[in-house]
């Protein structure tokens, strides 16, 4: 088997040789070079070929965000970026998975040689995973701007609905091509996204910007109202309880599932017990398998079940996995994703223009 060619650009001399000797680890992984800043990187591009790269958000000479960006239309390669664990560096981030970057692996702040020996492994994985990843041009002109209701002809149904959807790896792409598409009146959504502490809130905010509904991290106990979409804390598992007539939002420290807290297993049959056939679930891009056992439970109880297909998925796996144990109902392209959960969640009246 050949193994994956690593190209790391990094500015720091400690990071560079970090993340080289921990990648290194894995036979499978051979490391072809490091580079001190993007004009150094871009000509060992050129020479190396590498299969994936380990790119630093803050740089001399040219930011990793632009360079990012002129890697994604120019030449188009998995990129996983390298972010600091604060506000900034969340924000960032979320900019850099627009722009294309397939994941990311948090920088600690203290004791870094320690910390990241220990998450080892969590980015080997993210280096394997984004091996395989679809990984697409960027096209400035998709970018989502805040929506202007175009589907304002969507008529909430009588019986209210919820939304649950869960995302991995590809999945801050996926989630903000569908969530800024929805009307102001859509049914209420809960959404796990694998994503650590400080990093979903800076999501949620940068969503919230571009969308008709309100996107917010989810808080513990919060009603859940139409017009409203909640994101799941990174750290802590989103259920959805009901609550007399309506539901909450319900957040715990429970154990992780199949290594994930958020894990969208725990989303999904919370929303198959609190919501039953009232439920609509979506299974996104990701890594892995968490969200079938929990789909597959969502669509015996009767609710809808769609799956994200394999030609517009980052990765294809836990949409696969989801498939493979029966739980999808019908696998759905991305781009025409929202239509199709608008048409499960009640009656359009007439036709309506797709952004």
């Amino acid at each position: 088997m050949t193994p994956i060619k690593v190209l790391i650009v990094d500015d720091s001399a400690l990071m560079r040789e970090l993340l080289t000797t921990l990648l290194s680890q894995d036979p499978e992984i051979q490391v072809i070079g490091s580079a001190t800043d993007p004009l150094q990187a871009r000509k060992m591009i050129k020479l190396l070929l590498p299969d994936v790269i380990t790119l630093d958000i803050e740089m001399p000479k040219m930011d990793g965000l632009t360079f990012l960006e002129k890697i994604m239309t120019l030449r188009p390669m998995p990129v996983i970026m390298i972010a600091s664990l604060t506000q900034r560096g969340a924000e960032a981030t979320m900019k850099a998975l627009e722009l294309g970057a397939v994941d990311f692996f948090p920088k600690p702040t203290i004791d870094m040689h320690k910390s990241i020996e220990q998450r080892a492994n969590e980015l080997i994985l993210k280096v394997k995973t984004a091996a395989l990843a679809n990984v697409k041009a960027f096209d400035k002109h998709s970018v989502q701007k805040k929506s202007n209701s175009l589907r304002s002809n969507f008529i909430a149904p009588t019986t209210e609905k919820i939304i649950a959807i869960g995302a991995s790896t590809g999945g801050v792409e996926a989630l903000t091509s569908i969530i800024s598409k929805l009307p102001f009146n859509s049914p209420a959504v809960l959404v796990t996204q694998h994503m650590p502490e400080k990093f979903t809130n800076a999501f949620a905010e940068r969503l919230h910007k571009m969308s008709s509904v309100s996107v917010s991290e989810a808080q513990h106990g919060e009603r859940v109202l139409p017009g409203h979409v909640y994101i799941a804390r990174g750290g802590w598992h989103l259920e959805l309880k009901r609550s007399g007539e309506g539901y909450t939002c319900q957040l715990t420290e429970k154990p992780p599932i199949s290594g994930h807290r958020p894990s969208i297993d725990t989303l999904f049959k919370s929303t198959c017990k609190a919501a039953g056939e009232n439920a609509i679930g979506v299974i996104l891009t990701g890594m892995g398998k968490d969200g079938a056992s929990g789909l597959l439970e969502m669509r015996k109880t009767g609710a809808r079940t769609l799956g994200q297909d394999e030609s517009s998925s980052v990765v294809y796996g836990m949409p696969r996995a989801a498939f493979d144990a029966g739980a999808v109902e019908s696998q759905v392209p991305l781009n025409k994703m929202t239509d199709t959960i608008l048409n499960l969640c009640g009656s359009i009246r007439n036709r309506y223009i797709s952004v």
